[in-house]
């Protein structure tokens, strides 16, 4: 059996807060082309919707307004519609919604104004004036399905609608219970906490030889984060699952006290 490779992420990757990997798969070509069209449609109705109110609306003044008025309206339906329906939904537009789709960021963090006003500034460019073909030819070379505007906003869209299976969470070794309740533990870096939790999940998987070595290594990067070490000849999956499962407990307890503290201080007012 091959070593599985536990130090990074892979592509497909999101990652929650506690370093748990959730396989969201990029979204497919034919579902960004159909929330794509969506929100061409969408775009062009808006467009002539606002067009003929403003054509009405300027029929008594001069050419130089009507331009001005012409120039703001592409400006409005081109850019501001769509990074504001971006922004709003934290990724989603029409068209993703639609589809279960939701744009993130190469992190897989929501995205923020500056991610969607970029892939809406691109976006007229390649959707709009080149009828969508680089869009297109860039999402099928891209092993995550980008187009330009992803690229240059450092953005990919992702499914959501898809079933999650999480490992559950590991336990406790009983004899290293009293051992890690006394231990001085900081938080692991992130991909540190995912490489243990990969590992853990996947032991029944791993061979012997590559459960020693991946384990000792990991156990010797975690321990830097850990005072006093375990005690001696503790194996090194029941050092990692005591250290993860004591860092859950206190990370639980920390959120608890501070939701007692919010709702005393919530209560006094």
């Amino acid at each position: 059996m091959s070593t599985p490779e536990f130090a990074t992420l892979t592509t497909d990757d999101l990652v929650t807060g506690e370093a748990v990997a959730l396989d969201l798969p990029p979204a497919g070509l034919g579902p960004r082309i159909a929330s794509g069209l969506i929100d061409v449609v969408v775009t062009v109705l808006l467009l002539v919707g606002v067009v003929l109110l403003l054509t009405v609306a300027a029929l008594q003044t001069d050419e130089a307004l009507l331009w001005v008025a012409f120039v703001s309206t592409m400006i409005l339906v081109f850019l501001v519609f769509p990074t504001t329906v971006e922004t709003v939904t934290r990724g989603k537009s029409l068209g993703k919604w639609a589809l279960g789709l939701r744009t993130v960021r190469d992190d897989a963090g929501p995205i923020s104004f500056q991610h969607a006003f970029v892939r809406a500034l691109i976006g007229v460019v390649e959707i709009y004036l080149f009828s969508g073909a680089p869009a297109f030819f860039s999402a099928l070379l891209s092993g995550r399905g980008k187009r330009l505007g992803d690229y240059a906003a450092g953005t990919y869209v992702v499914r959501e609608r898809v079933r999650l299976r999480l490992a559950p969470p590991p336990l406790m070794p009983p004899p290293l219970a009293q051992w890690a309740a006394g231990a001085d533990m900081a938080s692991l870096p992130t991909g540190l906490a995912l490489a243990v939790r990969q590992f853990l999940s996947r032991l029944p998987q791993i061979d012997p030889a590559s459960r020693a070595s991946l384990g000792g290594r990991l156990a010797n990067q975690v321990s830097e984060y850990v005072a006093p070490p375990p005690p001696p000849g503790t194996p090194p999956e029941a050092f990692l699952a005591a250290v993860v499962a004591s860092r859950r407990e206190r990370d639980r307890a920390r959120l608890a006290r501070e939701a007692d503290l919010r709702a005393r201080l919530t209560a006094r007012r």
